[in-house]
């Protein structure tokens, strides 16, 4: 059973990465119905004002929050622009209502895989529309990531409250993770959730979470911000002897959960006085994402039956 639910997720990464059938999928009415019963999970919903009332309530219960708008590989300026354009409005949003959030985003959905100055640009306007909330990059596909690095490097130079994301099973992340300590802004590590080519990331084990805690040590220790964005219950219970150890400033960390997934974890965390936060994603580009969610969990795969089956 085990192995067999091992395959499926791996299935799954691979499933996320087809451009073909999330098309098929996104564009068949039946098809987006059905399996949009497993989406509504992990997503705040379609639109941003169905959002508003999750961040509210999570807000209420202690957790900062998270927003990003769905969406990558925009092939157009107009599809770039209409994105920027949506995550200003959530930059409005959270600072309209006073929300304890900051924005995400992937760089391909503001135009990377378009132009550089494009995606750049696009991004220089969200950081400033952010005022002191913060923006913090996601990870996208291995090809990405020297890209992704350097744009973030260029607009970090002016945007002080600009992060960024490390896959902490990617073998080049060593080397990345120096480099960017030299930056000021939040660094975000999760382990990784994209299928990757042979040979270019440490598969799920105890050397991968050793690695992930490494990567925690060092940021607590030099005080420099970070996210601790895992649901591995092994890794936050170490994760939270180091944030004692260093005696860490609430401002320096947070524990970072994915909406509606373990978020019990998150409540037990909040409840012990540790910085919490819970990450929202919301918009109808959501095939990539929550194919990884299921994936990264392989009895997900039946919390995704049953829900389709309701």
């Amino acid at each position: 059973m085990e192995n067999h639910l091992t395959l499926g997720a791996a299935a799954l990464r691979k499933a996320a990465l087809n451009e073909e059938a999330k098309i098929y999928i996104l564009d068949n009415e039946l098809l987006f119905n059905v399996f949009k019963k497993a989406a509504n999970r992990y997503i705040g919903g379609d639109t941003l004002e169905e959002t508003i009332p999750k961040v509210l309530k999570e807000n209420k219960d202690g957790h900062k929050c998270s927003i990003e708008f769905m969406g990558e590989n925009a092939k157009t300026e107009m599809e770039a622009l209409a994105a920027t354009d949506e995550f200003i409005k959530i930059c409005e949003t959270i600072k309209g209502n006073e929300f304890n959030a900051s924005i995400s985003l992937d760089l391909s959905h503001i135009g990377l895989n378009i132009s550089r100055e494009l995606a750049l640009d696009n991004l220089r306007q969200i950081c400033k529309s952010a005022g002191n909330n913060e923006v913090i990059i996601s990870a996208e596909g291995v090809n990405m990531t020297d890209s992704i690095i350097d744009t973030y490097k260029e607009a970090s130079k002016n945007h002080n409250n600009l992060g960024i994301t490390l896959q902490a099973y990617l073998h080049r992340s060593k080397d990345d993770f120096a480099d960017l300590l030299n930056y000021p802004g939040r660094i975000r590590i999760v382990k990784g959730a994209f299928e990757t080519p042979a040979g270019y990331s440490i598969p799920r084990s105890t050397e991968l979470n050793d690695i992930y805690l490494d990567y925690i040590d060092t940021l607590l220790f030099r005080r420099h911000r970070c996210s601790i964005a895992t649901h591995h219950d092994i890794i936050q219970q170490e994760a939270k002897k180091l944030v004692n150890l260093y005696a860490s400033h609430k401002s320096c960390y947070e524990f970072e959960s994915l909406y509606g997934i373990q978020q019990e974890q998150l409540a037990v965390l909040k409840e012990e006085g540790y910085m919490t936060k819970v990450y929202f994603v919301y918009g109808r580009e959501w095939y990539l994402y929550v194919c990884n969610r299921i994936a990264e969990y392989p009895m997900n795969i039946f919390t995704a039956l049953a829900d389709i089956s309701q």
